[in-house]
């Protein structure tokens, strides 16, 4: 699912090219997109963009006449800038925003349909939409804090909760805990002061680090290669692969469709943990420390 660094890079694209543009027509190929009926779709056509934002992990394009499209992503939604005349993508093209200058393809690979679209009319509607998590870059280490600690969850829970932190998922939230050191079932409310900045410093860094990459990679063109999977990354959908600080192996805990990655030397103390499936499986045979796997 694209996170934060992918969303501000998608925005600051859009912003570049349809901000004060004409949205002409959009063309809905799939019904199951659009998620409200009021206003109709058609009220979009003819208005004027006078904005684009991030709000959490959604993409928010603000039109005249108090009009406001939100797309949401979710896993494999991705957005396509396609110069004037260019076909869309076949299949997977969801729906196709028409501008003066080109259009913008909204696709989603696969065939679960979970990403989507809706139109809203002003900003107390759009207030609906706002999970209420905090706005890293805007967070004081009091605030950070207080968000940290609000409820007793684990970091990994506590991270990727819209409620408590904005525009966090599963990819990044690795990246965080890996760079703070932390393990991803240590609770909230059992840190100590340390512990809480050197989590508040990681996030606020890692965040930070991966928009400029990305923007940098993107280079003013729009982005193309968005994925929670990348090279760089020091623990996310690494694992086997060594881990960039220590050379031991980066472990995972997988769980419904997703998983957490982490190196069991850097974070819990050489400990691997339990993995639901393999640790039933194995049962005795489960490795309880990084050094028994070597």
């Amino acid at each position: 699912m694209p996170e934060l660094p992918d969303v501000v890079v998608y925005v600051e694209s859009l912003e570049a090219r349809i901000v004060g543009q004409r949205l002409l027509h959009i063309r809905l190929l799939n019904p199951f997109l659009l998620r409200t009926a009021v206003p109709p779709l058609s009220a979009c056509e003819g208005r004027h963009v006078t904005g684009v934002r991030r709000l959490g992990k959604l993409i928010v394009i603000a039109l005249d006449a108090d009009l406001i499209l939100v797309l949401h992503l979710m896993i494999a939604g991705r957005l396509r800038w396609l110069e004037r005349g260019a076909k869309p993508p076949g299949r997977i093209t969801l729906a196709l925003f028409e501008f003066e200058r080109g259009a913008l393809a909204f696709t989603e690979s696969g065939t679960k349909r979970r990403a989507s679209l809706h139109l809203v009319e002003g900003e107390a509607a759009l207030a609906a939409f706002d999970m209420g998590g905090l706005e890293i870059a805007d967070a004081s280490a009091a605030s950070f804090r207080e968000r940290l600690q609000r409820e007793n969850h684990t970091l990994k829970r506590a991270l990727t909760d819209p409620h408590l932190f904005s525009g966090i998922g599963n990819a990044y939230s690795d990246e965080i805990l890996h760079r703070a050191r932390l393990s991803p079932i240590a609770l909230t409310q059992k840190l100590d002061a340390d512990e809480i900045e050197r989590l508040r410093a990681a996030t606020d860094s890692v965040l930070t680090e991966w928009t400029a990459r990305l923007r940098a990679e993107a280079a003013g063109g729009f982005p193309e290669k968005v994925t929670a999977f990348r090279p760089q990354m020091a623990a996310h959908g690494r694992f086997g692969q060594p881990c960039p600080a220590c050379g031991a192996p980066i472990q995972r805990i997988v769980y419904a469709e997703n998983e957490t990655n982490y190196c069991a030397r850097c974070q819990t103390g050489g400990t691997v943990l339990a993995d639901r499936a393999l640790s039933r499986l194995l049962k005795a045979s489960w490795p309880r420390s990084i050094d028994e796997l070597g």
